[in-house]
């Protein structure tokens, strides 16, 4: 029998930002799929519930504590793994921040911020991932965009750009990096309920936005991730490249 091209048993995977929320749960179904994973996040702490948590469910997991933005941090952190752990088989660039505030009391320092974790570090830890990958002439990068890499919304005009520029990053990594055997694609989450969101789901009336908004009509489970995630760092997608997958509940299709 021939195994499924879902199958991502013997790779690793680095998740970069995956101490909680949609990271967490990215890291998970990787391993769940079979991969040995790396989780990643500046907090040794939180790093470490995290992969003790992944290990009870009886996943492989390494915990790597390293700074995104610090561009010798990661050479350093990936040329370790490639030595120690094995070569790196899938990139998942999730580390992020946010911030809201209206555009006109939004400082360009905290611009400058975002700007940094959310498209200069895809760049700079695709880049440290991708020298390696290119010598094999395969490999899976997979960048975490989201629905505001379309659409805009009140008081995160610069997050909106970042995820944007991610967006366009990611078609330009394919460009440069598909002809020699590595796809890059991103994944694009619309409104999830997290840690990190669960100020706004507790807020009625930007639920009942989300829920009017969606055509799911409601937020989305972190765990329904899990399969675009599987797909896009799998064989199963070995002639998809350059692609933005929305795993929205349908928030981009409408109007």
């Amino acid at each position: 029998m021939t195994s499924s091209p879902f199958d991502l048993s013997g790779r690793v995977a680095l998740v970069t930002g995956s101490s909680r929320g949609i990271g967490l749960a990215l890291a998970r179904a990787l391993g769940e799929a079979g991969a040995e994973v790396i989780v990643n996040g500046r907090d040794e702490k939180a790093l470490a519930t995290a992969a003790d948590a992944l290990r009870d469910e009886g996943l492989t997991v390494h915990c790597r504590a390293f700074d995104v933005c610090d561009p010798d941090a990661v050479v350093d952190a990936v040329d370790l793994v490639e030595r120690d752990i094995g070569p790196i088989d899938v990139l998942v660039n999730n580390a992020g921040l946010q911030k809201r505030a209206p555009m006109l009391d939004f400082a360009v320092e905290d611009f400058r911020r975002l700007i940094e974790v959310n498209l200069v570090a895809a760049f700079t830890v695709g880049k440290a991932v991708a020298t390696h990958m290119v010598k094999r002439g395969r490999g899976k990068i997979v960048n975490v965009c989201s629905v505001q890499s379309e659409l805009g919304r009140p008081t995160i005009a610069p997050y909106t750009a970042t995820k944007g520029g991610l967006k366009m990053l990611t078609r330009g990594m394919c460009a440069d990096f598909g002809p020699l055997g590595i796809q890059v694609n991103a994944l694009a989450p619309g409104y999830f309920a997290t840690e990190l969101t669960a100020a706004l789901v507790a807020d009625e009336d930007f639920s009942r936005w989300v829920a009017q908004r969606t055509p799911a009509g409601r937020w989305g489970r972190v765990e329904e991730l899990g399969g675009a995630v599987v797909f896009l760092s799998s064989d199963a997608s070995s002639f998809v490249n350059g692609q933005i997958l929305y795993v929205d509940g349908g928030m981009t299709a409408v109007v």
